[in-house]
Parts: structure tokens; C-alpha cells; sequence
């Protein structure tokens, strides 16, 4: 079943299809069917299969060690498909170690720590997707995503709420994210996890859908139903640490294995995890066949890279004298900028069309530069920054928001260095930090308001979206992984009024090419008056190459009326207000209010139109 040459490319680091030759396979050997095992343990005095298959009885199948690889392989007749297994590792010391299969396709439900035999049968039928997927995708595309968690999106009513499977969450969050008018979903937590507080990105089977929902079949139905409804799927990808579990990769074969032995490049002090050695062939080969495993094998669309930041600094989350510089002194990690670099090239050439997107916090430069040229080789990069600062404003008294105003404005000043994704990310909703209705200041009545302007705000700026589950109608409570989100507050009117205003706005992002197809920086974007700090209304326009029927928005974060407001216009001509605080928008609305531009300079600009702008206003207006 493994070959000399498959043995050599593992060992360069370039077999990007090795998932098919280490792990457990359905074969048939001189007319017998079993399953086929192999697992890389090259420090390893002896290794073993056990199973339910042979009582866990570690003398009925021993492995035996392929030349010189590390990778030790053996055939069990008796195995068959939804078995549990684990390989006995026999160190040099005598100790033997239960560990599951890195490459195991399947695993046991937490808190069982097995891997299970499991064979797909999944017959795809999204040929029509995948040739056109990466149009869905491209930087000019109107690119919106819902982030969620599928154990905590939705459960089963009852006293003890059990999971939603995968063809059950297919149909019902299909049917969410479509009628919201999403064009990806980003899912965090699919890789097999055994920690629910860990919310996925602790992972132990990176091969293997977690079991929580069914199988990995059950899996592939969720991915193809989503792609017959036209949206995408995006996973969180997890290569940047696992955990020190005893059953996982720590320590594999009694030695540290896939993680560097020299404890200040192989732990995160702040996680407790190890830390992968990038520069271990068959390390990175692990990883960036995995990449390739769930673009292929599930026709995911695309992966967000988790803790970028964390790979790219060898000192991250580290003291001085807690880290050990690279070979020029530097503190850049060398391998893991190699790692990323090939793992993106190979994505984009072995998986067209998918994307890869970096979780990057920092100013590390061209993230999404091609490698060929320096850059890393993302498709897109997390705007951690703009993230930070637009909350950071939001969360202020409207009466200090004008002291804060270049929060909001900062990001135009970077925003033609990478290709971004404007976040309102898990990580903002949680560990204290409150919801997005909560971060609001004011009465009740007024965070739904200024949330309203806030969420018309991130529409309008470049970037491409993504807001995670629950912030859309106003979910009060912190995001936890142990319930659904709170879907009963769709029961006040105040919450299905904000879900409609947020659906309404994703209708426009998609109706008005000028709202994505320049995302890049002033290419498709002008400010009118970024300087109106002291009434904190901020005036932009967002326009195609052509220029024909730009947008201009206007929108008031504090609540105080302006029935004198004027706005600047770069054109003549007529408006017709797309959508305001009260009314969102509806495509082919007949009865909307039309508007004149005067030949009255304001704001700079050689024409102008008056509005009355109510407190936490927002007006859209598009030129006819």
C-alpha cells in the first residue's frame, strides 16, 4: 500500500496526498478484505494496532517499520468499518503510549479518545459549484460571512438540548443564512476536538469531522447542501498549536515529534499547548495535506487560518530570555513564514478556487502578497485593527465619541495593503467583553439605534464582511459554547426589527456592485467629510471604476437631530434614498423619497443636498 516513492516524498515534505497512504484504509490483500494501517513513529522501539477488532490486545498485530522512514504499516483482515482503534507505541524506555491515529478519517465521541475505521461513500453532487467556486470568492465579489459554531448555533429543544446533526443543521442553517442573504458561512470547531470549552481549537483529529453532528459523510451532505443554495463554506483551521492531551500528537512516539523539542519554540506559554515544528518535513507535510485533505476530500471553499500572528514571531506571548532568535538574530520564525508561504502556493494550485484567509493581528507586511513576490500568500487577511478601533468607538458615551473620531477613519489609511475582511468576530463577544448589543451605550431603545449605525458603517467601508451568529438581532447575552444562542429574543419586536435592518443592508452589499467590486483601498471609496468629529457623523461615497450611480452615506453616531444637515456631492444630478434608520432597504421599492443635488458648494464638493438627519441617523442615498 505505500510505496518507496511514497516514503520519499513524505520525507521531503511534498506529498500532498499522503492522508491515502498513513491512517487506516478499506483494502482488499490476495482476495481479503480488511483495512491497511500506517503511522509515522520514528522513535518508536515497536508499534502495534489495537482495536475492537482484537480485544485491545497489543501482541495480535504489531506494524512493521518501512526501511529507514519511521513509518511503521501492517494489514488487519478482521477490521472493518466502524470499529474504534488506537496504535500502541512501545518507546525505547519500555513505556507504552495509547495514541490515536494523526490521519484517522473519524473519531470517537468525547469523552472517548478513540479513532474510528470509516470508509466514504458520499457521492458529491456540486460540479456546477466547484467549477465556478472561486468567482463566489474573488475581490470583487460581494463576499459576506456568517460565522458560527455549529454545537451552539442550535440544539434540540428540551430539558437536555442534545445537537443538531449535519443533515439537520444543512436544512435549518441553510435555510437561516439564505434567507439572510449570506454568501459564505464560516464554521469554527468542525476538526475533532475533546474539549467543548476549547470551542474547537484544541484539536486532536485534524483529519476527522468532529462526531458531535455524525459522520464525515454527514459532513460532506452539509457542504454539498450548501453549495446547492449558492453559499460557501469557510473552516477554521488550526495549524498553529494542539494540545498536550496524552491520547494526541504530544509526544507521539515517546519523543517530541510534532512539535520542537527545544520547549521555548515548542510551547505557548500563554495556552499551555505545543507549538508544531514547521521545520520538520513530514511536519509541514501533515499540515499542508491536511489543508488539501478538506478542500478535496469535503470541497470545503475555503480555510481561515487560525493565530497567524502566533506562527510568524518567535517571541510571541514570550519574556526576554523565554524565546531562542532564528539564524540571523531576528525574531521572524523562518519555517512557519516558509510553512505558510508553501502551504498557500500548493492550495492555489492543487484546489482552484478555494481561498485561504490569514487571522493576522499584526502589521506583518504583504499577507496577501504572492509568495513569489515576498508576501505570504493569503487571499485574504482579518482586519484585527479596523475591528478593534471601530469598537473601541462604538463602546464610547455618544457625548466622548468625537474625541475618539479617528478610530473610524484610520483604516482608509492602510486599506489598499492587503485584500481585507472587515470582522465582528467570537472572539469580541466573549470572556467578558460583552455582546454587540451590550457594547452599545445608552437605554435599550438606544444601543439598538446606534447598533443600527454602527452595522451601516461596517456595510458601507471597503472590505469584505463577516459577523458572527447571534450579534445580527441583538443576541444581550456573551456568546457560550454550553447553549444555543438566544433565539427567544426574537420574540420583542425591537430584535426581528434590527435581524430585517441587518438583512436588508446584505440585499444592498449584493444589489450594488460599487459596495464591492473596488474593496482595495480609495479605489471605489471617497471620503466627503471625514472631519465632522465635533457632531460625529461620518460622509463617504462608494462607486464602481465608472463612476456611474455611486452610493453616499451618511450616518450620525451621536442622538441628537440634525434637521439642517447638508451633505457634499462630487455629482449633480438626482438621488433616491436607498435605506435609512427606519426603513432598510427592498429591492425595486416603489414611493422612495427623491432628492435634487443643488449647485451649492459644502464639504468641499461643487454640489449638495439637504437632509434631515436624526439622531443616530443613517441615509443612503444612490444617484440616479
Amino acid at each position: 500500500m505505500i510505496s518507496d516513492l511514497d516514503l520519499y516524498l513524505f520525507g521531503q515534505g511534498t506529498h500532498y496526498e499522503v492522508y491515502k497512504k498513513l491512517g487506516a484504509h478499506a483494502c482488499e490483500v490476495s482476495g481479503v478484505q480488511g483495512f491497511s494501517f500506517a503511522v509515522w513513529a520514528p522513535h518508536a522501539a515497536a508499534v502495534s494496532v489495537v482495536g475492537d477488532f482484537n480485544g485491545w490486545n497489543n501482541q495480535r498485530n504489531p506494524m512493521m517499520l518501512l526501511e529507514e522512514s519511521g513509518v511503521f504499516a501492517c494489514f488487519i483482515p478482521e477490521a472493518c468499518e466502524g470499529q474504534l482503534y488506537k496504535y500502541d507505541i512501545l518507546t525505547h524506555e519500555g513505556v507504552h503510549l495509547l495514541k490515536a491515529d494523526p490521519y484517522a478519517s473519524a473519531a470517537e465521541l468525547r469523552p472517548g479518545t478513540a479513532s474510528r475505521l470509516f470508509e466514504s461513500h458520499y457521492t458529491f453532487r456540486d460540479e456546477e459549484w466547484m467549477a465556478a467556486r472561486g468567482e463566489a470568492a474573488s475581490y470583487t465579489a460581494p463576499v459576506a460571512i456568517y460565522e458560527a459554531q455549529l454545537a451552539s448555533w442550535m440544539r434540540h429543544p428540551g430539558a437536555d438540548p442534545s445537537y443538531y446533526s449535519y443533515r439537520e443543521l444543512a436544512e435549518r442553517l441553510g435555510d437561516y443564512v439564505q434567507r439572510m442573504g449570506y454568501s459564505h458561512i464560516e464554521l469554527i470547531g468542525i476538526a475533532e476536538y475533546p474539549l467543548d470549552a476549547s470551542w474547537g481549537y484544541q484539536v486532536t483529529g485534524y483529519y476527522a469531522p468532529t462526531s458531535r453532528h455524525g459522520s464525515p459523510d454527514d459532513f460532506r451532505y452539509f457542504v454539498d447542501e450548501m453549495h446547492r443554495r449558492g453559499i460557501g463554506v469557510i473552516l477554521d483551521w488550526v495549524p498553529a498549536h494542539f494540545p498536550r492531551d496524552m491520547f494526541g500528537l504530544a509526544d507521539f512516539d515517546g519523543a517530541p515529534l510534532y512539535e520542537n523539542a527545544d520547549p521555548r519554540r515548542g510551547e505557548h506559554p500563554q495556552w499551555g499547548t505545543k507549538i508544531f515544528d514547521y521545520g520538520r518535513h513530514q511536519v509541514s507535510n501533515f499540515l499542508i495535506a491536511n489543508a488539501i485533505y478538506w478542500l478535496r476530500e469535503f470541497h470545503v471553499d475555503g480555510l481561515r487560518v487560525d493565530a497567524v500572528a502566533s506562527m510568524l514571531y518567535l517571541d510571541y506571548g514570550r519574556r526576554a530570555g523565554e524565546w531562542v532568535p532564528n539564524i540571523y538574530g531576528g525574531k521572524e520564525n523562518l519555517d512557519a513564514i516558509e510553512f505558510l508561504r508553501h502551504m498557500n502556493s500548493i492550495v492555489r494550485k492543487e484546489c482552484p478556487g478555494a481561498i485561504t484567509i490569514a487571522e493576522e493581528s499584526t502589521a506583518w507586511p504583504r499577507v496577501t502578497g504572492a509568495p513569489e513576490d515576498g508576501g505570504l500568500g493569503f487571499s485574504y487577511k482579518w482586519n484585527m485593527g479596523w475591528m478593534h478601533d471601530f469598537l473601541e468607538y462604538m463602546e464610547q458615551d455618544p457625548l466622548f465619541r468625537k474625541y475618539h473620531h479617528n478610530k473610524m477613519t484610520f483604516a482608509m489609511t492602510y486599506a489598499s495593503a492587503e485584500h481585507f475582511i472587515l470582522v465582528l468576530s467570537h472572539d469580541e463577544v466573549v470572556h467578558l467583553k460583552r455582546s454587540m448589543w451590550e457594547k452599545m451605550p445608552g437605554d435599550e431603545n438606544a444601543k439598538y439605534a446606534c447598533l443600527k449605525a454602527g452595522y451601516a458603517f461596517f456595510m458601507g467601508h471597503p472590505g469584505k464582511k463577516l459577523l458572527f451568529m447571534g450579534q445580527e438581532f441583538g443576541q444581550r447575552r456573551e456568546w457560550c459554547e454550553d447553549r444555543e444562542i438566544d433565539w427567544y429574543m426574537l420574540a420583542d419586536e425591537r430584535n426581528v426589527a434590527l435581524q430585517d435592518f441587518f438583512r436588508s443592508m446584505l440585499q444592498m452589499y449584493h444589489n450594488y456592485p460599487a459596495l464591492h467590486t473596488c474593496d482595495d483601498g480609495f479605489g471605489g471609496f471617497e471620503w466627503i467629510n471625514a472631519d465632522d468629529a465635533d457632531r460625529s457623523i461620518f460622509s463617504f461615497s462608494r462607486f464602481t471604476p465608472d463612476k456611474k450611480h455611486p452610493l453616499v452615506f451618511v450616518i450620525n453616531f451621536t442622538p441628537v437631530d440634525r434637521p439642517d444637515y447638508r451633505v457634499g456631492l462630487p455629482w449633480n444630478g438626482h438621488y433616491e434614498l436607498l435605506l435609512d434608520e427606519t426603513h432598510g432597504y427592498r429591492k425595486g421599492a416603489k414611493g422612495r423619497r427623491q432628492f435634487t443635488a443643488e449647485a451649492s458648494s459644502c464639504d468641499g464638493k461643487p454640489y449638495s443636498l439637504a437632509y434631515p438627519l436624526r439622531g443616530y441617523g443613517i441615509a443612503v442615498f444612490r444617484r440616479k
